[in-house]
């Protein structure tokens, strides 16, 4: 008896040859998966695309270049050519490829911040031990680094500001899409609340000419914002505050955009009450999040999203009825869900 036929008298999908070899090198695939994103990590950390600005060259070249060894480097640059991330020659030498180039640090989308928070062991290590998250029912990151992911950034500048970084980056491949789904009035104050180095709230500015902005986030990062630009002139400001004690308050939007998902409940709520304080009858709160569909199979984007919620935070990707819940403990409803082009949503909340 064949391995397929076994398949088929056991009665488990699938029942065809080729879709069982399909299956397996799938799952073959998937365990070794952490294998590309530490290939990835190497070439981020030693900045190898940024010395192929000038053209290709050979991985003892490239050695030279960066201090590590020879030999190694051209395996993990064999292996991320065939994956398309490099492309090698008939000569041995690499060249770049429209994905290495988004690695160079002077690219308009530089991703190297991005990969290398996404490989670093704050997502790294929990992530390994996603088995014991599920069996208990928590992250593990407490118990590998004595305090929580967002605890463990304030004691750490280095890493936060890697995390702002990349998620200023993510930010880009995002932000204009999202600030266009939303019909904004002709006028109002929008606050961007922990909106980071300000993307979002430059991108909203700059479609909607007769609002003003509040960058709302810790001195540090404000220190190091990103909004002055000629279409924003004289229409923003920045206000340094702790969005669990209090956010500006009667404004005409506020906006949490990647913020409530990567929170526990607690967390969540109290920030979410610090915006219903500072909100009127007028105020609408945006959360710009991934909304999880029901009856149908999940998004991968969406699902990896809230996989990692669960390795690495304390929070999780909720589906419409979950905000409902959510929102109603705050003393706020939700008035509608607006779709984006993106893998998020825009759910817009009003006072109960």
């Amino acid at each position: 008896m064949t391995l397929c036929e076994r398949y088929i008298v056991n009665d488990v999908q699938p029942n065809d040859a080729a879709a069982v070899g399909t299956a397996v090198r799938q799952l073959l695939a998937d365990s070794l998966g952490y294998l590309p994103a530490a290939a990835l990590r190497v070439v981020a950390r030693f900045g190898v695309a940024d010395h192929l600005a000038g053209g290709p060259r050979t991985a003892g070249e490239l050695a030279e270049m960066t201090g590590v060894n020879a030999g190694h480097l051209a395996r993990v640059l064999r292996f991320l050519a065939s994956r398309g991330v490099f492309r090698q020659d008939e000569t041995g030498a690499f060249h770049l490829t429209t994905a290495a180039a988004m690695l160079r640090s002077d690219s308009p989308l530089p991703l190297s911040p991005t990969v290398l928070l996404f490989t670093d062991d704050l997502y790294w290590r929990p992530a390994g031990k996603l088995d014991e998250a599920v069996q208990s029912g928590g992250t593990r990151l407490g118990e590998i680094f004595g305090e929580q992911f967002f605890d463990h950034l304030a004691t750490n500048p280095d890493r936060a500001r890697l995390f702002d970084d990349a998620l200023a980056t993510m930010s880009m491949t995002e932000q204009d899409a999202i600030a266009a789904s939303y019909q904004f009035p002709e006028t109002g104050t929008v606050v961007d609340i922990a909106g980071g180095l300000g993307g979002f709230l430059r991108a909203v500015l700059t479609v909607n000419l007769g609002l003003r902005g509040i960058l709302f986030d810790q001195q540090p990062v404000l220190d190091r914002h990103r909004l002055d630009d000629p279409a924003t002139k004289d229409r923003w400001e920045t206000v340094r505050g702790d969005f669990f004690e209090s956010v500006p308050a009667d404004a005409d939007f506020y906006v949490l955009k990647r913020i409530v998902h990567d929170k526990s409940e607690r967390d969540a709520l109290r920030i979410l009450g610090s915006c219903r304080k500072a909100m009127t009858e007028r105020s609408r709160l945006l959360i710009i999040d991934a909304v999880v569909p029901t009856g149908e199979d999940c998004p991968p984007s969406i699902a990896l999203s809230d996989v990692l919620m669960l390795a690495v935070f304390e929070g999780k990707e909720r589906t419409a009825a979950e905000y409902e819940e959510l929102l109603a403990k705050a003393e706020l409803k939700v008035n509608r869900i607006i779709p984006t082009p993106t893998s998020l949503s825009i759910v817009e909340a009003v006072v109960a």
